[in-house]
């Protein structure tokens, strides 16, 4: 139950409605692999109804930023590192100045240097573009570098929001933890890595009985 709005619309009532207002990015960048960046974003506008030419002229300055050479600029997407495969597609989804960008995951499984490129960029992202923000990670140094508000969700439910400083403080003050997010995630979710490295265990133990 319940209804979704967005900028002030119903979503559910207006199924068509501005396509431009949300842009989402996940684990995996999803491209025409063929296609190199500058195509990429090209189609991408194509899509959601901009001006061809004001397409190009914002993708050339996009890929610009993103520090892609004029040498790599024309080179298939699928010839581009994971990180910036990824940076590529945060790119591709700002073409439409969306008002909600929605960021699943997107440094994850990514090796360490090419997860540092894509925070940085986040980073400029929240810097230079007037777009709210919602990134979904299991990273809590993530969380607490890139997130201005941090909501903790557990078995579906909200069981904490507040500023990263905001979490640790509570976590200290009133029930006596060290003020990090590791404890802010154990206090607010009832567990602890004793408990999860149980679990694991007896999942195990369960998968090799029924073997």
């Amino acid at each position: 139950g319940g209804w979704v709005g967005v900028c002030g619309r119903d979503f559910e009532r207006e199924v068509r409605g501005d396509r431009r207002l949300i842009n989402r990015v996940g684990v995996d960048a999803a491209f025409l692999k063929k296609l190199s960046p500058p195509e990429t974003l090209a189609f991408a506008g194509r899509l959601y109804g901009l001006d061809a030419r004001a397409a190009r002229v914002e993708a050339i300055g996009i890929l610009a930023r993103l520090g892609i050479s004029e040498k790599r600029v024309g080179r298939p997407v699928e010839q581009m590192s994971r990180g910036m495969q990824q940076k590529v597609a945060i790119a591709r989804a700002l073409l439409t100045s969306p008002s909600l960008l929605l960021l699943d995951e997107p440094t994850t499984g990514l090796d360490p240097r090419s997860k540092l490129e894509v925070q940085a960029f986040i980073e400029e992202v929240r810097e230079t573009h007037d777009t709210a923000i919602v990134l979904t990670t299991h990273d809590l140094v993530e969380a607490e570098r890139l997130c201005d508000r941090i909501a903790i969700l557990d078995g579906g439910r909200l069981v904490a929001e507040d500023t990263p400083d905001g979490l640790k403080r509570l976590v200290a003050e009133r029930h006596g933890q060290a003020p990090t997010m590791d404890a802010v995630f154990m206090t607010f979710t009832g567990r602890s890595l004793d408990e999860d490295v149980e679990g694991d265990e007896a999942e195990t133990d369960d998968a090799d009985e029924r073997r």
